[in-house]
């Protein structure tokens, strides 16, 4: 499914700016861990502190620290997670470490179901891994290819009998390769797309066929992370091998590796689901179990579930260098291609490998996939030149929908103990041509076609120069707290935090375009917009004629008893005024409504997954009222002036209420509130 609605945060704090303004106008602490180590004997599970299995590949004393020493890997997880699941108040989490061929440690902390406190246990306990699912469709993908069933230059519609892919670039169509590399072009919806529980699901190809999105970008030209072009990826599995993906990675991948608490059929099996965590968000004091895990999306992370102990087997089977433990569902050579680097517009940074994000920590190559669904984000990295693997996930959303940064914070902390950084060499910056990066700049990822493309009102990241460095303000590290960053250049175009050690650049499109990339996310990047696309002029106008229209709300009511108590009759042509304070209210209403949606950052996850909630009908509909309403207050303005009704004042308010109307209505179509797809005000 997809990984995170990333503008969710923003977001909020724009509408409930906004909404705030119409509206003033008119820990659980883990009790229980379960571990083992490598090594002789069966995990033990237990109530208390953490057991271990001992035996093999423990360090001498005195030895630097080694992710390949259990118990040097035990005494991090042990002192990490349980404080990282106090304060971000996530119930339970699973981890698994592999090198040298073997599984080093898994470990579970705290609990699976906080209703029945039941302790995390790494080999039995099955949490949904979300999009983390996106690696086995690679390697299933990867093994057709091998068998010479498909071919990752080739048009997917060679391969499509039920439907096709609709041609919205002639002469430029939609490869393979595209879809595991995040660069078919598709337009980024989810909205409705998942279900509450495992029942009447759609089929994957009934779901692809009716939910196509539309192709917004050419090919190839830029990567925005796209679910739709990876449940395609899987369905190109089904149609040539003949199987339903579920059954073909079952029988392709995971009884091979011996992963048999793994699994991606819906319903699950029994004796998986006696085990299975659930997923929690916080709610006042406590928590509230999540929804929205299922779907016909399978692909994507759709009920695909995994202990941490089955994903340690999948682990070995990437790495290059095997081992006593692994197993091997790819053959050398497509092994080696699943794990390169395949797509990045920028060499200096980080980029894909198939449905597998480069990043680097202290010059340490890493190749990495989150997951996140409502209740679960996981975390799984890859370190091939050291034949490392790391597997964290949780069942929480955390406070302020923090679990994904989490997961981020358990990689960190284990690169840091293990491998540290090197002190970074000391350059001078080069302080010119900066005014050349200035700007807003909008994601990639923005849908042209839901609601969420809001987010991008408030989400684009804004570029300034001063004194020899540049000031991001916006989302542009994974550090959700990052809301504002500076940055020094270390040569032209290519960037490096202040005081830490994330980077950005500044290509240009084969077309002329400036385009913002990030080391911290290489499946999006941020184009820089025109004048008229900046967000800040569109915050300005919505303000401004929410203001204006939460006066009239207020006002009119307050002029209309005023008159009457001081018995001077009723206004002149009250049904006008009255179609004028109907079109505010409605859109003051959709305000109010969209904030409450926006509320809370991690139902509204769920809710978007789901879309389940009325106030996605209520917003669109209070819009689209306004808007049939609004050509009869453009009109009632004319025939005001031609016809003199009222005063001038009277004329003059009726007239700033009918601008505020249409700027609104403007932006909401813009930003796509009216449900009925966007404008091209915003490009």
């Amino acid at each position: 499914m997809s990984e995170r609605f990333a503008a969710g945060r923003p977001l909020v704090r724009l509408v409930l700016v906004l909404a705030t303004l119409g509206l003033f106008l008119h820990g659980l602490t883990p009790a229980h861990a379960v571990g083992h180590a490598s090594g002789t004997g069966a995990p033990t599970a237990g109530t208390g502190a953490p057991t271990t299995r001992t035996g093999v590949l423990t360090a001498g004393s005195g030895e630097p620290p080694s992710p390949a020493d259990p118990v040097q890997v035990r005494a991090l997880f042990d002192e990490l997670l349980p404080r990282l699941l106090a304060e971000h108040r996530i119930p339970g989490a699973a981890v698994t470490v592999v090198a040298g061929g073997r599984e080093v440690f898994s470990g579970g902390y705290g609990v699976a179901d906080t209703r029945t406190n039941r302790p995390v246990d790494p080999a039995r306990t099955a949490f949904f891994m979300g999009s983390d699912a996106k690696v086995f469709t690679a390697v299933a993908v990867l093994q057709q290819v091998a068998a010479g069933k498909l071919d990752l230059g080739t048009d997917v519609n060679r391969y499509l009998t039920a439907f096709k892919v609709r041609d919205g670039y002639p002469g430029r169509p939609v490869t393979v390769e595209n879809l595991l590399t995040h660069t078919a072009g598709f337009d980024d919806s989810f909205m409705g797309l998942a279900q509450a529980g495992p029942g009447r699901v759609e089929g994957l190809g009934a779901s692809l066929a009716a939910h196509q999105p539309d192709r917004v970008r050419a090919p190839g030209t830029a990567a925005a992370y796209d679910n739709y072009g990876v449940a395609l990826a899987g369905y190109l599995v089904e149609t040539v091998s003949g199987q339903p993906f579920d059954q073909y990675v079952s029988q392709h991948v995971l009884q091979p590796l011996g992963m048999d608490r793994t699994t991606f059929s819906q319903p699950h099996p029994a004796a998986i689901d006696a085990d299975l965590a659930r997923g929690h968000r916080p709610e006042g004091d406590g928590q509230t179990g999540t929804a929205g895990l299922y779907g016909p999306w399978t692909p994507t992370g759709a009920a695909a579930v995994t202990t941490a102990d089955d994903m340690a087997k999948l682990l070995l089977a990437l790495l290059p260098q095997g081992g006593p433990d692994a197993r091997r569902i790819l053959d050398p050579a497509t092994a080696e291609r699943l794990l390169a680097r395949h797509y990045g517009p920028d060499p200096r940074l980080p980029g894909l490998a198939y449905l597998l994000e480069q990043r680097t920590h202290g010059g340490e190559q890493l190749l990495v996939k989150d997951g996140d669904v409502p209740g679960f984000h996981s975390n799984l990295a890859l370190l091939p030149q050291r034949g490392l693997g790391l597997y964290v996930t949780l069942n929480g959303d955390g406070t302020d929908a923090t679990g994904g940064w989490a997961t981020q914070q358990v990689l960190t902390a284990f690169l840091d103990r293990f491998l540290p950084a090197p002190p970074a060499a000391a350059t001078a910056p080069l302080t010119g041509g900066l005014d050349a990066y200035t700007g807003d700049y909008r994601s990639t990822r923005t849908s042209h076609a839901d609601l969420t493309r809001a987010a991008a009102l408030m989400a684009s990241p804004h570029v300034t120069a001063e004194h020899g460095r540049l000031t991001v303000t916006g989302p542009v590290t994974r550090d959700p707290e990052a809301a504002e960053t500076h940055w020094e250049q270390l040569e032209p175009g290519l960037f490096q935090q202040v005081g830490g050690t994330a980077r950005i650049a500044f290509p240009r499109a084969a077309d002329g375009t400036l385009t913002l990339l990030t080391d911290a996310d290489p499946t999006i990047a941020y184009q820089r917009l025109a004048w008229y696309q900046t967000p800040g002029p569109h915050q300005a106008v919505a303000v401004g004629s929410l203001a204006v229209l939460a006066l009239t709300l207020l006002g009119w009511p307050v002029a209309a008893a005023v008159r009457l108590a001081r018995r001077r009759g009723r206004a002149d042509r009250p049904a006008v005024r009255l179609l004028g304070w109907t079109t505010g209210a409605l859109l003051l209403a959709a305000t109010g409504c969209f904030a409450l949606l926006t509320a809370d950052a991690n139902a509204l996850n769920q809710t978007l997954f789901l879309g389940d909630s009325p106030l996605l009908t209520v917003v669109p509909a209070l819009v689209v009222t306004a808007l049939a309403l609004s050509p009869v207050m453009a009109l009632c303005t004319v025939l005001a002036w031609r016809g003199r009704w009222w005063n001038l004042f009277g004329r003059l308010h009726y007239t700033g209420l009918t601008l505020a109307v249409l700027l609104f209505l403007l932006l909401a179509g813009a930003y796509d509130l009216t449900g009925t797809g966007a404008l091209d005000l915003l490009g």
